[in-house]
């Protein structure tokens, strides 16, 4: 699948916010936090997706260009 440019910045900030919260989130105390262990899986899994989304999707080309 071709994604457009747009398409393509709007998966990278996704991807970026992901990171920002695994980061965010790696120095919490898990006993405080019920689920973390879960919510770290989720994010990973999204990261492996949009990762995979965005190397294996090529940018759209304009239409008459």
């Amino acid at each position: 699948m071709r994604f457009t440019r747009l398409e393509r910045e709007k998966i990278t900030d996704g991807f970026l916010s992901i990171q920002s919260a695994e980061s965010s989130l790696r120095d919490v105390d898990e006993s405080r936090v019920p689920e973390l262990d879960g919510i770290h899986n989720c994010l990973k899994s999204a990261d492996r997706t949009l990762r995979r989304i965005l190397r294996f999707s090529p940018a759209r080309k304009k239409q008459g260009a």
